[in-house]
């Protein structure tokens, strides 16, 4: 629907403009006194055909009313003004209506300028107009007006319009978030050209596992005048040096140690591959495991085989009342290794069994970290985020048979500075267990990514069709 506003020194020739340029089908929104005459807003849904032609007036039913058309109340011969008019019609009611009291031909136009009004579809302001023409209203008229059909929809306006920004917002988004890629394909594009030996290295090392921004934190030591070679050893010394290894720590100290981790990690098998070999070292009774596993099945099981292989003690505790007391018992023990029960980084049962070393009453535990060596870097990064809390004394890398590249878990240990213990490559008590060293956990990592990692060194197997 559009709208547009008129102008004439009275009403008679307002509504003639109406109609001239916007036919008998416009809707007079509102109407008010201006300095020069009357200023008509009228509305209309289409634009106007070139020839307008007024319609004729519908037949009226038997018994009902004729409302004066349009055409009827701006013709040629009526008055120039519309209280000339109403009074013209006001005259005819009363040669009609004698003998009535003096009021009622007034009321009676007042009606019938409301009934004019209803069929022209005029605004609220309009009818007082009319009503205040007759002398039975001296209400003020408003500047605008609207029908209601009118006001709900300019009323639903503000939601529309907040639901197109919103969409609006919406596609930016999407056109930022594409621009920042094409800007970040084309300064790629130009770092590869202006140092091709860099991007070169950077693809090399992500693809054996770092994470991009220890891999562009290494390459920025790299010197510049470096060939591809020389700057790929570089890089793996580097790394190297990066990160940080404990030591045979557990088996050249007393004490007592937990390993924790996440579940199907092998905490079990590596709790009993150290009490072997610490009893191969020190003597079985110098020796003794305990599990608070209590949510799997047959885990104490499990560890008292282990224990009957080697020969030494091994308790169970279900509380950590209890693990404190068994503690003391095995004060006289040179090593007591806690197998904990695995749980994801999301479970919160995690947390309280975190808390049961905390006991005041407890003894002073050593935490290490058993995670699996072929899990992917965010799993890695929520594992270890999951044990913020506690002080971890170091790690332990399991599965690393099962690996087909080690470059996530070296990433993880550098840039969360976690210290690597021992590593295990198999299920041989206690033959799969080394201690942890840096230039062969890099030399594996770049092994396993020429092995595996590089396109004319893996096998791509060809997709079979029918």
């Amino acid at each position: 629907m559009k709208i547009r506003r008129f102008f004439g020194k009275d009403m008679r020739e307002a509504l003639s403009q109406v109609k001239a340029e916007l036919g008998s089908d416009a809707v007079i929104m509102s109407n008010r006194k201006v300095a020069d005459g009357i200023e008509l807003v009228a509305a209309y849904d289409k634009e106007p055909e070139a020839k307008l032609s007024v319609p004729k007036p519908a037949a009226k039913a038997p018994g009902q009313k004729a409302v004066p058309s349009l055409s009827e109340i701006i013709g040629d011969d009526g008055p120039d003004s519309l209280k000339a008019l109403l009074e013209k019609q006001h005259g005819g009611n009363q040669s009609t209506q004698k003998g009535q009291d003096t009021t009622q031909p007034i009321s009676n136009n007042a009606q019938h300028a409301n009934d004019i009004a209803s069929h022209l579809n005029f605004s609220d302001d309009f009818v007082d107009e009319l009503s205040a023409a007759t002398g039975q209203s001296n209400a003020p008229v408003h500047e605008t007006s609207y029908p209601s059909h009118q006001a709900a929809s300019i009323a639903s306006t503000p939601t529309n319009q907040s639901s197109e920004l919103a969409q609006i917002k919406e596609e930016l988004a999407s056109l930022r978030d594409v621009l920042q890629y094409q800007v970040a394909d084309l300064m790629e594009a130009k770092q590869k050209r202006q140092k091709p030996v860099h991007q070169y290295l950077m693809t090399r090392l992500t693809d054996m596992g770092l994470s991009q921004a220890l891999a562009t934190q290494l390459i920025s030591y790299t010197p510049a005048h470096y060939n591809e070679r020389d700057a790929w050893i570089y890089l793996l010394n580097l790394l190297a040096n990066r990160i940080n290894v404990t030591g045979n720590d557990i088996l050249s100290s007393q004490g007592i140690v937990a390993l924790v981790g996440p579940t199907g990690t092998g905490k079990t098998t590596t709790v009993a591959k150290l009490a072997a070999r610490y009893a191969q070292k020190y003597g079985a009774e110098s020796v003794a495991m305990v599990t608070i596993d209590t949510y799997r099945i047959a885990a104490y099981e499990q560890l008292a085989t282990y224990g009957k292989i080697i020969g030494c003690t091994v308790r169970k505790a279900q509380t950590s009342e209890e693990l404190s007391d068994l503690l003391f018992q095995l004060r006289h023990k040179r090593l007591v290794l806690i197998d904990t029960a695995g749980f994801s980084q999301r479970d919160s049962r995690l947390i309280k069994q975190i808390q049961q070393f905390e006991n005041g009453q407890m003894p002073n535990v050593k935490k290490y970290l058993v995670a699996q060596a072929n899990t992917q870097y965010p799993a890695l990064q929520r594992i270890i985020q999951a044990y913020d809390d506690i002080e971890l004394s170091g790690c332990i890398f399991t599965k690393l048979d099962e690996c087909y590249s080690l470059g996530e878990v070296l990433s993880a240990a550098v840039e969360y500075q976690l210290s690597v213990s021992y590593v295990t490559d198999g299920q041989k008590v206690p033959e799969d267990i080394k201690i942890a060293e840096a230039k062969s956990l890099v030399s594996a990592a770049a092994k396993l990514y020429k092995k595996y990692g590089l396109n004319h060194t893996s096998s791509n197997n060809a997709i079979k069709t029918a």
